[in-house]
């Protein structure tokens, strides 16, 4: 599907004055666009009909109704994407950036929504799993925010001595679950809880009868297909330009289940920290309560 909208921006400076006109005027408001008529996109663009004709040709449609389909197919991003100051933080204090309070308050009422929604029960059984699990754990999450979590969730394993391997790739994910045995645990990250891949691999992992977790949005595809599902819904804030909601308050049950999964291997856990502790203090000086190698 041809992004209709990143072909006017693009090409923008190739097209005549009069046609630069029709762009502007669709541009400043494109759902009014998708509504009017060839002569009403004219009288706003301050040009002649031809002209709108030529400025939609020159864009690479066929016509005014080509140039009009897909106008209205780019607007399944939403409104938001397309306002020229995406921003709508309110402004309260002159001193402080417009996006502050929208970033700040996000991440508050994203730790405030896992402790309230969170289930303690299904996380100390997802501690459980992992702590049961005597062979491997996997842990797997697409695209930019998932796969990062995916690691973070690695990073915070490995230090209670799991042998903890993030995934970032479809493929790659896909060739390890087929390697699954019973006693290895698969974590899936998406906040969606709707990408394809990531449903499959959880369903492999179950099929190869590894204990499987989810954290994701409730009621959602990939939560009914794992085990035990993490849930959390975070709604998103109207500013584009921030990061994702969800991120926060997956991080926080991402902390809270790592918390839980050393709680529960008790002292084993502990002499692990103390070796990785150990061998960061020998290395380079340091309070005693410093991050653990983060």
């Amino acid at each position: 599907m041809p992004d209709i909208i990143a072909r006017i921006k693009d090409g923008y400076p190739d097209l005549r004055p009069a046609e630069q006109s029709v762009a502007d005027a669709v541009l400043s408001n494109v759902q009014a666009a998708v509504e009017a008529s060839n002569a009403e996109i004219a009288t706003r663009a301050g040009v002649s009909q031809p002209t709108v004709t030529r400025f939609c040709r020159a864009i690479g449609c066929e016509g005014v109704r080509d140039f009009k389909l897909q106008l209205a197919r780019s607007l399944v991003v939403g409104d938001l994407y397309l306002a020229s100051d995406a921003t709508t933080a309110n402004p309260s204090d002159a001193a402080r950036p417009p996006f502050w309070d929208s970033v700040l308050s996000e991440a508050r009422a994203a730790i405030l929504a896992v402790e309230q929604q969170l289930d303690p029960a299904k996380l100390m059984q997802a501690a459980e799993l992992l702590t049961q699990s005597g062979g491997r754990v996997f842990v797997l999450g697409l695209g930019g925010s998932s796969s990062s979590l995916a690691e973070e969730t690695q990073n915070r394993l490995f230090r209670y001595g799991l042998g903890v391997t993030a995934l970032k790739d479809p493929y790659l994910a896909r060739m390890m679950v087929a390697t699954c045995r019973p006693g290895d645990a698969f974590v899936a990250i998406s906040s969606t809880g709707r990408t394809r891949e990531v449903i499959e691999a959880v369903e492999m992992a179950r099929h190869h009868r590894a204990a499987t977790i989810a954290i994701t949005t409730p009621d959602s595809d990939l939560a009914r297909a794992a085990d035990v599902a993490l849930t959390v819904a975070m709604p998103e804030y109207p500013d584009t330009l921030k990061p994702s909601a969800s991120r926060f308050a997956f991080l926080a049950v991402i902390d809270l289940m790592a918390a839980a999964t050393g709680y529960t291997i008790g002292p084993p856990a502990r002499e692990n920290l103390r070796r990785i502790k150990y061998a960061i203090q020998t290395h380079r000086k340091g309070a005693t309560l410093e991050p653990l190698g983060d």
